[in-house]
C-alpha cells in the first residue's frame, strides 16, 4: 500500500428468427445459476408430471404451477438465453414471486401505462413493435400474460431497488477518477477452453437431456474430451472438444461468465445456444500479452519540501492536509513558484523516474521518495486517462457507477430474500 492509501480510506417462423437478435437476453436474463437452483429445478420438472396447474414450487405464501414453468422455460428459449433453461425459468421464476411479495409489502404497484411501456421497450431489442413480438411469442406456444408478466415484476424490481437503495448510491469524483483510472489499468484476458456441441432442431428438450447427463458425468479433462468426441458435432470434436487461446473481449459476456463460475475443469451447465446446446469445459484463464497498451495520460504534481532529517514525517504530516493536487496550491502560496509544478502530459514523455513512482500511485496519493537538486519532492498523481481527442464523458461514467452499485446491492438483497423465503415442494 502506499503511502496516501496508509493514511486515508477513500429475448416460429419470421417471428422467431427476430427473437433471436436479442443478445441471449443479456439486459434482462441473470447469470449461470448455482447447483442448489438447479437440484431445485430437477425436483420441480418431477413435481410437475400431473395436472398444468399443479404446484411445482410453493415459496412463502406464493406457489408456482407447471404451467407458468413451462411457459417461462419456452419464453427462455424462443429468446435463446444462455443457460439450462429449466434451472434458469425457475430461478427466475422464484425471483419474480419475491419480487412481488416485496412491491405488496411496501405498497408499490405498476401501472398499465408502465408495462405497455416497458413491453414496448423490451420488444424494441428484437426491432419489433410489441404487438408483433407478442404474435411472434404465439408462435412458439408463449401466451401474451406470460410477457406481461415477466416485464411487470421486472418494472416493480427495479423500482423497489431505485426507492431502497437510490439515496445511498451517489459515486464521487474520486470514484469517477478511479473508475477512469482503472480503466487504463484493465488488463485483457485470453480463455483456454474446450467444446461439446450438439445441434438441434425443433424441440431441444433430447439434446438437453442429454448434455445434463453428460455435466453429471464429468469429473475430469479426459472425461469431457471423450464425451466430446462422441457427442459434440463441432469441428473441434476430433480434439476432444479442446480450443485455443480465445480473447474474452471476442465472447458473449453471458458465456465468459458462465465460464468463469464453473472454475477450472468442471463442465458448465447446459447452455442453449442459436440451433444447438453446449456444454464448455475451462481449462486456464490468462492475461492477453497482445493486447496493445492504451495511450495513457497522467497529470501529477512536485512539490519541493527540505531535504531535512523530518522530511518523510513532513510528507505524511503534509498528506494528512491535502487530498488532491488542488490543494496543494494552498500550501506553495507566498513561496517560489518553483516549488510548485504542476504537469499533465502523456506517460511516454513523463521522466523515468517519475513515472516508475506514478505507476505506484491512485489518484490523490503520493510518494516522496525522489529528490531534486537538494529538495525532496512530494510527488503526486492528480489522475490518470486514456488519451483520447474526444473529452471524457464523466457523466456517463457516474451513471454506470451508480447503476453497478445498484445492481450489487440489489444482487444482496436478493440474496437475502432467498435464503429466508419458505420454500416447499409437493
Amino acid at each position: 500500500m502506499t503511502a496516501k492509501g496508509m493514511t486515508k480510506g477513500k429475448a416460429q417462423g419470421g417471428g422467431r428468427q427476430a427473437l433471436r437478435a436479442l443478445l441471449l437476453g443479456a439486459a434482462v436474463l441473470g447469470a449461470a445459476v448455482s447447483h442448489p437452483v438447479a437440484g431445485l429445478a430437477q425436483g420441480a420438472a418431477q413435481a410437475a408430471e400431473g395436472s398444468p396447474f399443479a404446484t411445482v414450487l410453493k415459496i412463502n405464501d406464493s406457489v408456482i404451477t407447471r404451467y407458468e414453468l413451462d411457459q417461462r422455460m419456452r419464453f427462455l428459449m424462443l429468446l435463446r438465453a444462455p443457460g439450462d433453461p429449466e434451472a434458469e425459468a425457475l430461478k427466475g421464476l422464484m425471483t419474480d414471486r419475491l419480487a412481488a411479495q416485496e412491491a405488496r409489502r411496501f405498497g408499490l404497484r405498476a401501472t398499465p401505462e408502465e408495462i405497455a411501456a416497458g413491453q414496448t421497450e423490451f420488444a424494441g431489442r428484437a426491432n419489433l413493435t410489441a404487438e408483433q413480438f407478442i404474435e411472434a411469442l404465439g408462435q412458439g406456444g408463449v401466451a401474451p400474460e406470460t410477457f406481461r408478466d415477466f416485464v411487470t415484476t421486472g418494472l416493480l424490481w427495479r423500482n423497489l431497488v431505485r426507492a431502497k437503495f437510490g439515496g445511498s448510491s451517489l459515486v464521487s469524483e474520486t470514484e469517477i477518477d478511479r473508475a477512469i483510472a482503472n480503466g487504463v489499468n484493465r488488463t485483457a484476458m485470453q480463455l483456454l477452453f474446450s467444446e461439446i456441441i450438439i445441434p438441434v432442431e425443433g424441440d431441444p428438450e433430447d439434446e438437453l437431456a442429454l448434455a445434463r447427463s453428460l455435466r453429471d458425468s464429468i469429473t475430469s479433462e479426459a472425461d469431457f474430451a471423450a464425451a466430446a468426441r462422441r457427442h459434440s458435432r463441432s469441428p473441434s470434436a476430433g480434439r476432444g472438444g479442446r480450443l485455443d487461446w480465445v480473447e474474452a473481449s471476442n465472447l458473449p459476456p453471458q458465456i465468459v461468465q458462465i465460464l468463469l463460475a464453473s472454475g477450472l475443469d468442471r463442465a458448465s451447465e447446459a447452455i442453449l445456444l442459436p440451433e444447438a446446446v453446449a456444454l464448455f469445459q475451462l481449462r486456464d484463464v490468462t492475461e492477453d500479452q497482445r493486447a496493445e497498451a492504451p495511450a495513457v495520460e497522467v497529470e501529477y504534481a512536485e512539490y519541493l519540501l527540505p531535504n531535512t532529517a523530518t522530511v518523510q514525517a513532513d510528507a505524511q504530516a503534509l498528506s494528512a492536509r491535502v487530498d488532491t493536487c488542488n490543494d496543494l496550491y494552498a500550501e506553495a502560496r507566498g513561496q517560489a513558484p518553483e516549488r510548485l509544478t504542476v504537469t499533465k502530459s502523456g506517460l511516454t514523455e513523463v521522466p523515468r523516474d517519475i513515472a516508475l513512482e506514478l505507476a505506484q500511485l491512485d489518484p490523490g496519493e503520493y510518494s516522496a521518495a525522489l529528490t531534486r537538486g537538494g529538495w525532496r519532492v512530494f510527488l503526486m498523481l492528480c489522475g490518470r486517462a486514456p488519451q483520447s481527442e474526444a473529452p471524457i464523458d464523466r457523466i456517463a461514467i457516474r451513471d454506470q457507477l451508480t447503476s453497478q452499485e445498484l445492481a450489487r446491492q440489489a444482487d444482496g438483497w436478493l440474496e437475502e430474500l432467498r435464503s429466508e423465503a419458505i420454500l416447499q415442494q409437493p
